[in-house]
């Protein structure tokens, strides 16, 4: 399906912008962006915000080639992205919520693109299986 690619790109274009964002940003968004506190530490965390942002870089021009360029790989990678994406959400909101109550955007972000993406995932499958089933015969028994 056409739309399940493209949501792919879409997806990936939101994993590269905010990689290039804790890619680049002198604090790597840590402070003016998630709000944490760098007295302590602040070096290791503004490290840390950047590898994130460097796998983010990659892994968003992977998605956007995938989209582009590998579609019968898209349903295999909007699975990938919708564990990834359940997984973000159970740890920013059960298994490890923030003790201040403050949470970054992609706390917020992240619920939101899991029925997203399970429902791209769908259509994908949807798309996928109905290329691969045979056509009624239009000729006539005789």
């Amino acid at each position: 399906m056409p739309a399940a690619a493209w949501f792919l790109g879409f997806y990936g274009l939101l994993e590269f912008v905010p990689g290039l964002v804790h890619f680049l940003l002198p604090d790597g968004a840590a402070r003016v962006i998630a709000g944490l506190d760098l007295a302590q530490h602040g070096h290791v965390i503004i490290g840390v915000f950047a590898w994130v942002g460097a796998v983010q870089i990659a892994h968003g021009l992977g998605l956007l080639a995938v989209a582009a360029w590998c579609r019968p790989l898209v349903p295999v990678f909007l699975a990938l992205a919708l564990l990834e994406r359940l997984l973000m959400s159970v740890a920013a909101w059960v298994t490890k919520p923030s003790p201040t109550g403050h949470h970054p955007p992609e706390h917020y972000a992240s619920p939101l693109l899991v029925p997203l993406l399970a429902i791209f995932l769908a259509l994908a499958i949807r798309g996928r299986h109905d290329r691969h089933v045979p056509m009624a015969s239009t000729q006539s028994q005789g």
